[in-house]
């Protein structure tokens, strides 16, 4: 069963730049993703979300070669190639993969304008060192579907950064 974990920054970028350091640790096979979404909200108060999956690219591109091929059969390929394409996008459109867009644009409307949100479905993980690589970003966890315990722990390690932070400035504005 995968969790979700629902992160938010004090600044636009912060999300995607932790959505980077996940990629590069779902590469050394210390967490499996299943969906990975940035939301901004924009000056203007404008959520737009950045999906890591572009679904309907690659419905235009599967269905044109369906399209094609069935083409070829009834002798006008680029009908077919056309027809499917357009069908494959549509498809594309219509199917939602991973965590729901409603969901992510309504909780992403109740962020301050020049925030972010990183919402993320994991598989698995190995939650001691996904944990030490991703806490130097902060955030304030907004939505998880962690056990109570799991999911004080995780805001606990986010918000260390912050004590560290305050501890630093309080001794470097010493006299």
């Amino acid at each position: 069963m995968s969790e979700l974990v629902v992160i938010g920054y004090d600044d636009k970028f912060k999300a995607e730049e932790v959505r980077l350091e996940l990629l590069k640790l779902q590469r050394d096979y210390l967490v499996d993703m299943e969906d990975a979404v940035v939301a901004v909200k924009d000056e203007a108060g404008k959520v737009k979300l950045h999906q890591i999956h572009h679904i309907v690219g690659a419905g235009a591109v599967g269905g044109g070669f369906w399209g094609l091929l069935i083409g070829l059969l009834f002798l006008n390929p680029l009908f077919g190639a056309v027809l499917g394409a357009a069908t494959g996008a549509v498809l594309g459109a219509l199917s939602d993969v991973g965590i729901n867009d409603d969901f992510m644009k309504k909780l992403g409307a109740t962020l301050t304008p020049g925030t972010s949100a990183l919402f993320v479905l994991v598989r698995k993980v190995t939650p001691d060192r996904v944990i030490d690589e991703v806490k130097s970003y902060g955030g304030t966890l907004l939505r998880t579907s962690l056990s109570k315990e799991d999911e004080a722990a995780l805001q606990k390690a986010l918000d260390s950064v912050k004590e560290e932070q305050l501890a630093e400035n309080s001794t470097s504005t010493s006299p």
